[in-house]
């Protein structure tokens, strides 16, 4: 595979961006996260939006206004958690902590301010010559079922003052350490697969009471029944646990608030719900929907405009091209656009039209999850605002990064992009964003 550099940044700025002023009724959000790849040289230098067949958000591309945001600012790492706070309209730089507390909310779990959140990975770790290897990040894509079993008995062996372990959904769960420090040097397991991860593994003994946890997984993983059966059949093994992407609970104020929206997140990932949670978004739940690629786009296109019938804003986010960049199959990424584009997309667009309402509905993706590296990099992604009022014009556009950059447009300051959207500026809420409550 072939990589080249992101789409570079046009030159306009947003104040030179006209804003939308006038209201609709309803407001819809698509994500697809991780579509933004750099060219491949399999499938003829092109990126994987360029290759894959997506008539319904290249209708839309014609139809909307179509341009670049940057969704990372230059201080913060790139993940999904960053870029998806910019698109619900907040700036990462004023009120992201971490990771870890926005899969906790979306758990349910109390947080008091002196708290930690981890989120923690059940992974695959290889110790080979006296050196540790990150095998795979996922343990294989463990079923929930599996992880479940797991996660309990560990949480059981762990629980104290100062640890509770909670489990999530497949190879995603959470680590609460009460009264933690901050400022630990922890990694992003997926941006290692395959890697020699010996030195971010010692980062860990640097917190005697944090490694102790580890080894305790190490110790109860290495011969239990359900490893045993998954290595007969040729799968990965959970044989340890990695936390990461750590934070004290933020204090941000509600969409509702600023905007008066009444909203909804349609997502399968702890994290997106989560952030859903602390913007004070509905998060129900879909039957069907995964996190992976055998999600059912459908059940979440068809839960989205069910949500529409009562709410104002509805955010629809789906993981599967993110998935298929991590793993680097970038046929994979392919087939995932397009489901996304004929499932989610198309279904959402004809069931809006179908509706006796104004709409504004917006397709864009969160970062670049590149095949060739197999993880997140930084880069202007492409988004479109389709306006039921005001139908635009660009014949021949394309949703993919070259067409977004020949637009000019760009939103150098993400969490604008929402404010465009709806068409209002938050309205100001006396919330300090540093205040402990």
């Amino acid at each position: 595979m072939a990589d080249a550099k992101p789409t570079k940044e046009p030159e306009a700025l947003q104040e030179d961006i006209e804003p939308i002023e006038h209201p609709v009724d309803k407001y819809v959000i698509l994500i697809g996260d991780g579509m933004a790849d750099f060219h491949v040289k399999e499938i003829g230098n092109k990126t994987a939006l360029q290759a894959a067949r997506t008539p319904f958000m290249d209708l839309i591309a014609r139809l909307g206004e179509f341009g670049l945001v940057k969704t990372i600012p230059d201080e913060l790492p790139p993940g999904s958690d960053v870029a998806n706070m910019s698109l619900l309209g907040y700036d990462p730089q004023k009120y992201y902590t971490g990771r870890g507390p926005l899969e906790a909310a979306a758990l349910g779990i109390k947080m008091n301010p002196e708290d930690v959140a981890f989120r923690c990975n059940l992974v695959t770790l290889g110790f080979r010559d006296g050196r540790v290897f990150m095998d795979d990040y996922s343990a294989g894509h463990i079923s929930t079922e599996e992880a479940l079993v797991l996660i309990s008995e560990l949480a059981e062996i762990v629980k104290s003052r100062s640890f509770e372990l909670f489990p999530g959904v497949s190879y995603r769960h959470l680590l609460l350490w009460k009264g933690g420090p901050e400022g630990l040097a922890t990694v992003p397991p997926h941006d290692y697969t395959g890697h020699d991860v010996t030195e971010a593994w010692r980062v860990y003994e640097e917190e005697p009471l944090l490694y102790e946890v580890l080894k305790k997984a190490i110790n109860l993983f290495h011969r239990h029944p359900i490893n045993l059966k998954r290595m007969k059949e040729g799968k990965r093994p959970a044989n340890a646990i990695w936390p990461w992407g750590q934070g004290r609970k933020p204090v941000i104020a509600t969409i509702f608030d600023q905007y008066d929206l009444k909203g909804s997140v349609i997502a399968a990932v702890d994290l997106i719900k989560g952030l859903g949670k602390w913007a004070g978004l509905e998060t129900p739940e879909v039957k069907g929907a995964t996190g992976f690629l055998d999600t059912d786009f459908n059940a979440k296109a068809q839960a989205a405009l069910n949500e529409l019938k009562s709410k104002d804003l509805v955010v629809v986010h789906v993981e599967a091209p993110d998935e298929a960049g991590h793993m680097g199959d970038i046929q994979e990424k392919i087939k995932a656009i397009e489901r996304f584009d004929k499932e989610v997309v198309g279904t959402v667009f004809d069931g809006l039209k179908n509706m006796d309402c104004s709409f504004r509905l917006m397709v864009v993706t969160d970062h670049y999850t590149p095949v060739s590296i197999k993880t997140h990099a930084r880069g202007p992604v492409p988004f479109v605002i389709y306006d039921s009022l005001e139908v635009r014009d660009n014949p021949d556009a394309h949703f993919h990064e070259e067409w977004a950059e020949r637009t000019g447009i760009l939103f150098e300051k993400g969490f604008k992009l929402f404010h465009h959207f709806v068409g209002a500026e938050p309205r100001y809420v006396e919330l300090d964003p540093k205040k402990k409550k």
